[in-house]
């Protein structure tokens, strides 16, 4: 590192557990992040602000007025411009040493696939249960780790599934694709703009953690806020060995 990078990331190295090796794990990283809207926001900034050497935004939306309650990524001179692309602009204001790649689409299938497979670390921030179980998937195929949030109203959850580990649960272990869920929106149902701040933020702590190889994860837990009461609670949960997806690893 040279002495600028010294003095940006100084107080991440004066951390005996990250330190100066972990910082330089952070700058070697690749993370690709799915969704610039209330959770990839502050998620990204701190992947950003940590010194992440690349980041790899994806959103096919556009930044509209209603956004900006909570999507703190975007302002109102963006509006109408593709998140993805406003997401850079601020990123790159905010750290120009970071390599910001940005996808203006929607990946599924192969596409999803092939990128996962070139990153180190994934973060769900979308807000779609098939994205979930299709990022899952892209996941489980090249055993990155995947970290996935979600918010709505006042309650929020996150977990991670490291997939490196054949003892790991998947999202499909806690979630089956079969189940019927309700989908519900932000649109429908509102959500508090500070909940998603919160939710995001650990995404991106749970990140530094994995990459800097540092501290214990939430595999096997599912943690939830309820914002409201401002209350935490976990769930514990084991890998699924008849799981469709995740099931035909070894234990």
């Amino acid at each position: 590192m040279n002495d600028e990078q010294l003095l940006r990331y100084a107080r991440h190295i004066l951390l005996d557990e990250l330190g100066i090796e972990g910082q330089e794990r952070l700058l070697a990283a690749k993370v690709l992040v799915l969704g610039a809207g209330g959770l990839g926001s502050p998620a990204a900034f701190y992947l950003a602000s940590a010194g992440v050497g690349q980041l790899v935004l994806v959103d096919d939306d556009d930044v509209e007025l209603s956004n900006l309650q909570r999507q703190i990524l975007h302002t109102t001179d963006r509006l109408g411009w593709p998140k993805a692309q406003s997401a850079r602009h601020a990123l790159n204001e905010l750290n120009p040493e970071v390599q910001i790649h940005t996808r203006v689409e929607r990946l599924k299938g192969k596409a999803l696939q092939d990128v996962v497979e070139q990153v180190d670390v994934v973060l769900d921030c979308c807000d779609n249960f098939a994205t979930r179980h299709d990022i899952n998937r892209a996941c489980v195929l090249h055993s990155k780790p995947l970290i996935s949030g979600a918010a709505i109203r006042f309650a929020g959850q996150v977990s991670v599934y490291d997939l490196r580990s054949n003892q790991s649960p998947c999202y499909h272990c806690l979630f089956p694709e079969e189940d019927e869920a309700e989908e519900i929106s932000c649109a429908t149902t509102g959500v508090l703009g500070p909940l998603v701040g919160i939710i995001g933020s650990m995404q991106a702590a749970e990140a530094i953690k994995l990459i800097a190889g540092m501290g214990k994860n939430l595999v096997g837990k599912l943690l939830c806020l309820d914002a409201l009461e401002m209350q935490w609670n976990s769930v514990r949960f084991q890998r699924d060995p008849g799981c469709p997806v995740c099931g035909h690893r070894p234990l």
